[in-house]
């Protein structure tokens, strides 16, 4: 094992000689999701809410909790439970407290080394759970929100992205009841392909689970959940699961209440869903967000989510695939957004970079980029 360093937290990891990450790692320690960790500690100093009962049920090297504890805002922790299923983990993490210099007390810390469901059930509840397994968080969601206080958050992680993003469609409809996209909507389809998951297990606790800050980067998705306890808000969440139609021919997409439907240009729409057409972002929550971060490697795309936020129109255009699809050039961003929002609302969006959301007709956005 060797010392590392992530925010202001020491901590031990092994480091395969390759550079694979591997879950038959001693020690698991995934170093691209350092941003994954980053977004947890914003969000957590951007709510504020004091006097919390944290949870770290699959801690790995427990590196977020090390880093909670020492870069969280003085108040926000009431008592943290780190947990892993590893029969060194309670040594291992004794260890990295001496080495960040603080010290153990059992009033508000808690460190186990159990089955993470076993751990959550056998527990009275937390204000803030973090599920951050290898693969699917499917095994994970009926415990935790079981034991998700009544205004608490809840935050999930999902790296299997081949079934959300469309490469293994069956899976998909196996594991989150929904069909996925094969195209350049796909992530976003994922994302909230997952979202309508978790809101299924949550409406049968009476708990409506909605989206406060949700993302895809890298090989994962992210969400983050705000707890009401409330059947008819659970019902009114549930209301929000639809369809995503959309057009090979012509790249016109849509939302629909039902799972078929005729393009315009006269081709039969593929379908994904039934999903979460809610909003992804609580927009007053991301933007201090990416006011409180000080990394800078974060800022560019903590602020195109923030300005993101602020647009609740579903689905996007791939600027790239649209100039293949109709032969036309790809103009500079900036100058197509300016263009476009004469008329219309337009953003970028955090899926791709050469994406905008907004709720211009397909034909008017071809013609813009001719001109342009």
């Amino acid at each position: 094992m060797k010392i590392l360093d992530e925010g202001k937290a020491k901590f031990y990891a092994s480091v395969d000689k390759s550079g694979k990450i591997s879950k038959e790692l001693d020690v698991f320690y995934n170093p691209v999701m350092k941003f994954n960790r980053d977004v947890s500690v914003l969000i957590l100093n951007a709510l504020n809410m004091k006097d919390m009962q944290i949870a770290d049920v699959m801690a790995g090297s427990g590196v977020r909790s090390l880093r909670f504890l020492k870069e969280l805002k003085k108040g926000i922790i009431k008592c943290i439970a780190v947990n892993d299923y590893d029969k060194g983990f309670q040594k291992l993490f004794a260890k990295e407290l001496k080495l960040n210099d603080i010290r153990f007390d059992k009033k508000s810390m808690l460190v186990s080394g159990q089955d993470a469901n076993i751990f959550m059930l056998e527990s009275s509840g937390f204000d803030y759970i973090d599920i951050d397994p290898f693969g699917s968080p499917n095994d994970f969601l009926e415990s935790s929100i079981s034991r998700l206080s009544r205004r608490g958050i809840l935050a999930v992680t999902a790296t299997d992205t081949a079934p959300l993003s469309g490469t293994y469609p069956d899976a998909c409809k196996r594991k989150y009841w929904a069909v996925p996209l094969h195209n350049h909507l796909m992530h976003e389809v994922g994302l909230r392909i997952l979202i309508r998951r978790v809101q299924f297990v949550g409406a049968s606790h009476d708990k409506a689970l909605t989206p406060i800050y949700s993302y895809f980067k890298d090989h994962y998705f992210r969400v983050f959940f705000k707890c009401e306890k409330s059947k008819s808000a659970a019902d009114a969440a549930l209301a929000m699961h639809r369809y995503m139609l959309s057009c090979n021919k012509c790249l016109y997409y849509k939302v629909s209440e039902t799972n078929n439907g005729i393009c315009e240009c006269g081709a039969k729409m593929q379908f994904a869903g039934p999903m979460w057409t809610g909003k992804l972002y609580d927009s007053q929550l991301a933007d201090t967000i990416s006011r409180l971060n000080k990394n800078a490697s974060n800022t560019h795309f903590l602020k195109i989510i923030a300005d993101e936020s602020h647009n609740d129109i579903v689905g996007f255009y791939d600027i790239h695939a649209i100039a293949k699809k109709y032969h036309s050039s790809i103009p500079k961003s900036d100058s197509l957004i300016e263009k476009i929002k004469i008329k219309y609302d337009v953003t970028r969006t955090h899926f791709t970079p050469l994406g905008i959301r907004s709720d211009i007709p397909i034909n008017l956005l071809v013609d813009i980029m001719r001109k342009l």
